[in-house]
């Protein structure tokens, strides 16, 4: 992927936002004084001096599958009509904690030190004394953050302050209202993954008023009411905002019902484990007569894979499903989509008050997920962290200033994004400065231009999925590369996979034993050597020539995969 570097100046960003017909150049640009920002970036003048950057809201749920926006209609609408969608966009260690200090600090996991979501590399390790906050602070904006941090946020002690977390309130931030996991002598009840109960740290103090209430619509409530507040301070100083609104859904969470399907240990001793988000009852049921399985199981009712024995030790371990376990999924699959329901509906709540606040024209607005989610596919129950596609992909949908009324159907992206480059397209939005050596480029001229192929690999990295020591790997267990036609994941214990997406969409034959493809797995492994511990500008080192792909072959490419996964795994 062709990436544009961070812009120079706000003028240069004027007129990319504008989606004018010629690119923006640095060579001999006007003043930016002599030009009025309504007519660089359509946004209404209400003031001589009025600041012509975008506001910028970012709404992110937790662990949301791309085809799990078929439960958001509303969203989905929006997008459609108003914005676009990248179809090729990744969480590179897709796990929460790890995305979460991604998207914050710009950099990859090996780069920002969070591995997992358990000490000693959750939030602890966690250092965000400089984040996308205190860049965009400096820059000038007002900065709003509502609802999921960093898991363990609460419960372990800042890294930055060393004191407990549950009060600790990270810089940056002009309003902080972070949900805090309950260390259970602080005084408060409540926490961050309790749906009926959530509490949190609000500017330093405690607020957990909220005890009955379903969380996704707190979250909700309150969102709109700092959009409404920020939105009466730009009216009054021209500053414009970025608001971070962190949802729990669909990620599970308490309390359990009933009718929740129940983890059971076989006779070989594997625990079977399906965890569900809590759904008030006013909201049960609405799916039920829609989803008749997991989303990782075929529409014929039966796992996709039945042979797993060219996989990681760790997956050919996993027991074929049983009816119990396909039962138990669907129960699962049917919570988490009422769960993002109850979410679409909140976006929209958000986006309401925006308009009602006539802030919505001088908006940029971003969806997406910190993570993906396995649901029956490779036998597993659910499941993340893994490189293959369910986990890694994330939906990634955004809307702004010369994105709206363009009635051309030209709403997708496909372009390569992944997590870094999220951050480093927010800080140009802004023109704002890293906190850190931004490991991501700006996909900025993806959204003025359209797509211009993909020759970036994206690094995906994790723990806990083998066994084993090796220098190579630092404190991951696997990295991996993904290209527009191959993914490839070596593993701590010297297990390799490599997968042909155009030909095997599913992930279903690992070709890394295999003769015809041995060229390609010592070239990818060559790249896997020079990206493995990139910093900075070295993550955008193109691959070789045959492993790069123009924009219309990578358009094609994808929505094959996405044709192919809705041919096997599609609702009616």
């Amino acid at each position: 992927m062709l990436r544009s570097r961070a812009l120079a100046a706000p003028l240069l960003l004027a007129a990319c936002l504008t989606f004018s017909s010629s690119p923006a150049t640095t060579a001999n640009p006007a003043p930016a004084a002599a030009v009025a920002p309504s007519a660089l970036l359509g946004l209404p003048s209400r003031a001589p001096d009025q600041d012509p950057r975008p506001n910028v809201v970012v709404v992110m749920a937790d662990d949301l599958r791309v085809d799990d926006l078929q439960w958001m209609p509303r969203t989905r609408r929006l997008f459609e009509r108003t914005g676009i969608s990248f179809e090729n966009s990744f969480a590179p260690y897709p796990l929460c904690c790890p995305a979460r200090a991604t998207f914050l600090t710009g950099q990859h996991a090996h780069n920002h030190g969070v591995y997992w979501h358990e000490p000693p590399y959750g939030y602890g390790a966690f250092d965000d004394s400089r984040t996308v906050a205190t860049s965009l602070r400096a820059a000038g904006y007002r900065t709003g953050f509502l609802g999921k941090y960093l898991n363990r946020y609460g419960l372990d002690r800042s890294k930055v302050s060393g004191q407990p977390s549950h009060r600790y309130v990270p810089r940056g931030w002009d309003e902080w209202r972070g949900a805090v996991e309950n260390p259970g002598d602080a005084g408060f009840h409540g926490g961050t993954y309790v749906y009926t109960d959530i509490a949190f740290n609000h500017g330093g103090r405690i607020d957990n008023r909220y005890r009955g209430r379903y969380s996704t619509e707190v979250i909700g409530s309150l969102s709109a009411q700092m959009a409404g507040r920020f939105a009466d301070r730009r009216a009054r100083s021209g500053r414009p905002f970025f608001l971070y609104v962190n949802h729990i859904a669909p990620h599970h969470g308490a309390p359990r019902d009933d009718d929740d399907p129940a983890s059971w240990r076989d006779k070989d001793g594997f625990e079977h484990v399906f965890p569900t988000p809590y759904v008030p009852p006013r909201h049960r049921g609405r799916f039920d007569d829609v989803i008749d399985r997991a989303p990782g199981i075929a529409r014929t009712g039966s796992p996709t894979e039945g042979d797993v024995s060219d996989k990681p030790r760790a997956v050919r371990r996993l027991p074929a499903m049983t009816g119990r376990d396909l039962a138990a999924m669907r129960e699962a699959a049917r919570q988490r989509a009422e769960s993002a329901w109850v979410m679409d509906k909140e976006v929209s709540r958000l986006v309401r008050r925006l308009r009602k606040d006539d802030e919505w024209d001088r908006t940029v607005l971003v969806f997406t997920s910190d993570n993906g989610l396995l649901q029956g596919e490779h036998r597993f129950r659910t499941g993340k962290v893994w490189s293959y596609e369910p986990s890694l992909r994330v939906p990634l949908l955004v809307t702004g200033p010369g994105m709206r009324g363009r009635g051309d159907g030209g709403h997708r992206r496909y372009d390569p994004v992944d997590t870094p480059d999220l951050t480093a397209t927010i800080l140009d939005l802004a023109d704002a400065e890293p906190p850190r050596k931004a490991d991501g480029s700006s996909f900025l001229a993806s959204l003025v231009d359209g797509d211009a192929g993909w020759d970036v690999p994206v690094l995906t990295e994790a723990t806990h999925t083998a066994g084993g020591r090796s220098a190579a790997f630092g404190k991951r267990s696997s990295i991996g590369l993904r290209t527009a036609r191959w993914s490839m994941t070596l593993y701590r214990d010297g297990f390799g996979e490599l997968y042909d997406l155009v030909e095997d969409p599913l992930q279903h034959h690992n070709l890394w034993r295999s003769k015809k493809h041995r060229q390609v797995r010592t070239d990818l492994e060559e790249v896997w050597r020079r990206l493995r511990d990139c910093s900075g500008a070295g993550c955008q080192e193109p691959a070789p020539p045959a492993y790069r792909a123009d924009a219309s072959t990578v358009a094609a490419w994808t929505r094959g995969y996405w044709q192919e996964i809705d041919r096997v795994y599609g609702y009616r």
